[in-house]
């Protein structure tokens, strides 16, 4: 139960912070500012959370990280499961925090949806939406495997890199699709943006839940083989 509650709590965080970091400066790729430090913020949660959770849960706080390891065989199919569960409930308690605060404090939110992710910089093309986001998992995950691998060698170091890698998917990705790579972090500011009557996030969000699954997925096999090779 503690991996399940600090995977809650790593989610919860990743939102607070990432997403509340774009509805504050705003993330639009006009205002360079504002773009980077959304980046810096999503990537900076990980280090920090993996670094303080990573012990106890492995700091996944994504189920497209979480399906990765179970394709690697690192996790059971029960506890990937309740790792999502705990993920989106996370991210929803994210959102929710954002909510309280922007409304009661009457902050505007400069992403008018939560920090929500959508297609808008791809001119609403689907297919342009998915190959974004299946390309940014894949590279992101790949880091991951890599250096969460016994053979690594990086040590404590790790959290440092993924944090790291994260930023650098967020540079390219936020002015094409506000970059998920995370179906827990699209999901939750969506379901929030609904309850306020938002509903254009949400009509999208099943593609910042595909893109991620599969890139992930080919991330994970990709890997898997490139081992093999190795040991041969």
């Amino acid at each position: 139960m503690k991996k399940y509650i600090a995977e809650f709590i790593g989610t919860c965080v990743l939102v607070t912070f990432g997403c509340g970091t774009a509805m504050l400066v705003g993330c639009d790729a006009s205002f360079g500012g504002g773009y980077i430090l959304t980046a810096l913020a999503f990537g900076l949660v990980i280090v920090a959370m993996a670094y303080s959770i990573g012990n106890i849960s492995g700091c996944h706080i994504n189920p497209a990280v979480s399906l990765a390891v179970l394709i690697s065989g690192g996790m059971t199919f029960k506890d990937f499961i309740f790792y999502v569960i705990a993920q989106i409930l996370g991210a929803f308690a994210g959102g929710g925090i954002l909510l309280g605060v922007f409304k009661l404090g009457g902050i505007e939110d400069k992403t008018g949806g939560f920090g929500s992710n959508g297609l808008g910089g791809v001119s609403g093309s689907i297919v342009a939406g998915l190959i974004v986001e299946c390309v940014l998992t894949f590279v992101f995950v790949l880091a991951i495997l890599g250096v969460t691998s016994k053979k690594a060698g990086h040590g404590s170091f790790g959290g440092l890199v993924i944090g790291l890698t994260l930023v650098l998917v967020h540079i390219l990705g936020i002015g094409l699709t506000g970059t998920s790579v995370n179906p827990a972090r699209s999901i939750g500011p969506a379901l929030i943006a609904l309850i306020t009557g938002n509903t254009a996030p949400i009509i999208s969000v099943w593609v910042f839940v595909v893109g991620p699954f599969v890139g992930a997925a080919l991330a994970a096999l990709v890997y898997k083989a490139l081992e093999k090779e190795k040991k041969a």
